[in-house]
């Protein structure tokens, strides 16, 4: 009997049920075991968010801060996994709050040491850099990455914005005025997630799990977008300024502290709808000239190489 552990963290539910589906070939198994665990925080993120509360999540989330966490029932300790498929959501380009907390965990260094861990990202475009930090959180844990799947929003990135931002401070997954699509990952998209079970399957039976992520590739579980690849980096270091300054102001919800905050909001619209623009047009002048750069960078962000890009 194989047994393998979903661990997820989910405020909406759209995530996991694109984890559902991944192992749905795996539960439809004879000789398969799949658990689940939800990551759960002692003071929860409430859904739909609250707009200050959610601005106000930002430097806690970039730099990675973990918050406290629910005790895990003791069974999940009972056994050893021979596989985990860990679905995590992305907040503000970093895995978010619960799931990096739980990954800081000693009960995540117990049940993930010496453990393929297959990835699966439920998110809104960017990924890349928050991909990387997981692969640091996974190697703190000596555990091994052997898969990488990525559902996203497929609109463009200013539509997405607009879509997002009114599911998450409603609650609501629907068509914004009748005129703009449903947001987030596409009902197609997360009922498709089914075909990434069969390979899945096949290693875990085997044990061997070298050839994974690309089959995983063949049938598109990681779409590179190179423009959003430059945008990811160059945010990451911005963030990294704000996110700094704005921590030292105080605690979440002090007043000094939220005037920062509302600063940084409005620096966030800004560089969506005026830099983010200029950028591209300088990507597109500059893509020949770096070209192969860029396809070195495709093939790299498309693998699950543990050997960091940023070292």
């Amino acid at each position: 009997m194989k047994n393998v552990l979903v661990i997820y963290y989910t405020q909406s539910g759209q995530l996991r049920e694109i984890a559902q589906n991944v192992v749905k070939e795996l539960e439809n198994a004879e000789n398969v075991n799949v658990s689940y665990h939800k990551i759960q925080p002692i003071d929860e993120y409430n859904f739909p968010w609250q707009k200050d509360k959610f601005y106000d999540a930002f430097p806690e989330s970039f730099l990675q801060i973990p918050c406290d966490l629910e005790e895990p029932q003791p069974e999940l300790f009972s056994k050893k996994y021979d596989l985990v498929i860990l679905a995590y959501q992305i907040w503000y380009l970093t895995p978010s709050i619960p799931v990096n907390s739980f990954l800081k965990s000693d009960a995540a260094k117990l049940i993930l040491k010496d453990t393929p861990v297959i990835t699966v990202i439920g998110c809104r475009n960017m990924w890349i850099q928050a991909q990387e930090k997981m692969k640091v959180l996974l190697n703190e844990n000596q555990a091994k990455l052997v898969g990488n799947i990525v559902l996203i929003d497929r609109h463009i990135n200013h539509v997405s914005v607009i879509t997002i931002e009114k599911w998450m401070f409603s609650g609501k997954k629907e068509s914004y005025l009748g005129i703009f699509p449903k947001p987030g990952v596409s009902k197609k998209d997360i009922d498709e997630a089914v075909k990434f079970g069969k390979p899945i399957l096949n290693c875990l039976l085997q044990n061997e799990y070298q050839d994974l992520q690309d089959n995983l590739l063949k049938i598109d579980a990681v779409t590179i977008n190179s423009f959003l690849v430059l945008v990811d980096k160059r945010a990451n270091v911005l963030f990294g300024k704000w996110a700094n300054l704005i921590i030292k102001k105080g605690k979440p919800g002090d007043k000094k502290r939220l005037k920062w905050i509302g600063l940084f909001n409005k620096y966030l619209k800004f560089a969506i709808w005026f830099i983010a623009p200029i950028v591209f047009i300088v990507f597109l002048l500059t893509y020949l000239p770096f070209i192969g750069s860029i396809k070195k960078d495709q093939k790299y962000f498309a693998s699950v190489n543990q050997k960091l890009k940023n070292q």
